[in-house]
């Protein structure tokens, strides 16, 4: 395992940036962008050991990709109500699309506008904590068969208890695995087929990626994060089914990461 000094880590990056079109090498993959850099810089998972500097995450993506980056995945509090299985799940969830007799309650939300089905984060400085909000008066008509549905489970009010994300509680997860960050946006091309093989039943053609928006981010700053989420540039994503929940995720806009940091440093 290769441990960098922050000078060396940047000469490294230089180098690579300055590489031009490289290939991937590992199996294409959603995580192959992320693995190549792995590999050019010879460390064996996705964080950098740097001497004197503890471990720095690697964030790459696509730079075509409208996806969406996770920053992590946290349940709401109060934890003990498991409130996403026991509470959203049976009272304002909806038939599953291709599961018969299971529900869904899959829903990505921000604070700047509700969804169609009326939830939205509210940014509560005087509590400080991220809370999920329900207005029946914002559901699309669409919807009217399920919000009728969900006046005979949980009734027509705001959420009761409400769910919530305490400031420094999630400042403190984040951190835990986002402190010091390089962060890549890759550009993509794809060149002849790989060794003939076929995947999926198709033909799979090799990715390159040429590695030209290179950041090094430190400083991770609470403020900027709370500001991330009123601007809606950070989400909040539901993803929970009868029997299964995928888990909550906080994810964030492309490109968008850079805005949290105090510190950036462009290669």
């Amino acid at each position: 395992m290769k441990i960098y000094t922050k000078d060396e880590l940047i000469k490294r990056l230089i180098e690579i940036r300055d590489m031009g079109w490289v290939k991937c090498t590992r199996p294409a993959n959603d995580g192959c962008v992320g693995n190549t850099l792995e590999d050019l810089l010879g460390i064996a998972e996705n964080n950098i050991p740097l001497a004197n500097s503890g471990e720095w995450e690697i964030k790459a993506q696509r730079a075509s990709s409208s996806s969406l980056t996770t920053l992590l995945h946290l349940e709401p509090s109060p934890q003990a109500l498991k409130f996403v299985p026991n509470i959203l799940l049976p009272k304002y969830g909806w038939p599953h699309e291709t599961m018969p007799g299971e529900l869904s309650f899959r829903q990505t939300i921000n604070a700047t506008h509700r969804s169609d089905r009326g939830f939205a984060i509210i940014v509560n400085d005087e509590e400080k904590r991220i809370e999920v909000s329900f207005d029946a008066n914002a559901v699309d008509a669409r919807h009217n068969e399920w919000l009728k549905s969900v006046e005979k489970r949980a009734g027509l009010e705001e959420l009761n208890p409400q769910l919530y994300w305490g400031f420094d509680d999630l400042f403190h997860r984040i951190e835990s695995k986002l402190l010091n960050c390089v962060y890549i946006r890759a550009d993509v091309s794809r060149g002849g087929l790989l060794s003939q093989k076929r995947i999926d039943g198709r033909s799979s053609k090799m990715e390159y990626y040429k590695f030209n928006k290179i950041f090094m981010l430190s400083g991770l700053d609470q403020q900027k994060i709370i500001n991330a989420i009123k601007t809606g540039k950070i989400f909040v994503d539901f993803d929970a089914r009868t029997h299964h929940n995928h888990g909550t995720k906080f994810r964030m806009a492309q490109d968008a990461l850079p805005e949290l940091y105090k510190d950036v440093i462009i290669i």
